[in-house]
């Protein structure tokens, strides 16, 4: 019965090696269609979509260079100011259209730093096991155990403020998660019958890797991409609220918002403006990664429909 199942087990793995892949456009051409059924989803890709575009279109479309300065202080939105002025004179509207630019910036940075660092790490604990996995595995246990934002202000802290090192810290709080998602799925194909039989007829390691076991995490990280992003900017902000991000003169949602408590009073605008900004941008990037994983976990799929 075992001399049955073998070459069984090695004609499938010869097929599945032979297989030719769908062509790349037609998967995302198939998966685009499926997230715009999902309305929620598609609202998700809606703020996504519109959030790039104001960053990336942010020196066109602001109507005042951000650090400028006036004489209407605190200005009501209308007239010069479409969504008003801060405590300086500064356009609010320029200062939150920078300020997506920097968000969006730094949450990219660090989550594709983290992501490709997590990553490696995953594959390297859950594929070889032994001495990697009781290396790498407890130490993202420990990474865990802390609050993220805790460790992020500590690392910040521990360094100084300033962009590179919120880069940095926030690159360290989001390795583990990535890790942890790729070391469950190599452990989980590893041990299917077509990467055995490549074993069996003797693929390297490296081809295995990047044959069998990248292309099944690509849907558990691109979930985890995403809701990386959200979650980056979020601290990103509170980073910047506490004086330990971005540091003036360049604009950012949380020091606009630090700034513009001391005037509630006086003008809600200067917080509220980049509090709905912060809340819009973490909102879409949330559904669209709810949206991902219901659309490229199968079990899911047919529960979607919202």
């Amino acid at each position: 019965m075992v001399t049955e199942a073998a070459p069984g087990r090695q004609r499938r793995g010869k097929q599945q090696e032979g297989a030719s892949p769908k062509p790349t456009g037609r998967r995302s051409g198939h998966l685009l269609r499926l997230m715009t059924r999902d309305k929620v989803g598609l609202v998700g890709l809606v703020i996504v979509v519109l959030m790039i575009a104001a960053a990336a279109l942010a020196p066109l479309i602001s109507p005042y260079d951000p650090t400028a300065m006036s004489d209407q202080r605190l200005a009501p939105p209308g007239g010069d100011f479409p969504l008003g002025a801060d405590e300086a004179g500064r356009d609010l509207l320029s200062r939150a259209l920078y300020g997506a630019r920097t968000s969006l910036t730094v949450s990219l940075i660090v989550v594709t730093c983290a992501g490709a660092i997590g990553v490696l790490l995953g594959l390297l604990a859950g594929f070889y096991r032994g001495v990697l996995d009781a290396i790498i595995t407890p130490a993202t246990d420990i990474m865990f155990s802390f609050p993220t934002l805790l460790l992020a202000l500590a690392v910040v802290a521990a360094r100084g403020p300033g962009t590179e090192n919120l880069v940095l810290a926030l690159v360290i709080v989001f390795i583990p998660s990535f890790a942890r998602i790729v070391r469950g799925t190599a452990m989980s194909v590893r041990r299917e019958p077509y990467v055995e039989s490549g074993q069996a007829v003797g693929l390297s390691n490296t081809r295995l890797i990047l044959k069998y076991i990248l292309p099944n995490s690509i849907a558990p990280i691109a979930v985890q991409f995403t809701t990386s992003i959200a979650y980056a900017i979020l601290i990103e902000a509170s980073l910047g609220y506490l004086g330990l991000g971005v540091q003036p003169p360049q604009p950012s949602w949380g020091s606009m918002l630090s700034n513009g408590k001391s005037f509630m009073e006086m003008s809600i605008w200067p917080s509220v403006v980049p509090g709905v900004c912060i809340m819009i941008a973490v909102l879409g990037f949330n559904l669209l990664g709810d949206t991902l994983r219901d659309v490229l976990d199968p079990r899911l799929r047919g529960r979607s429909s919202r």
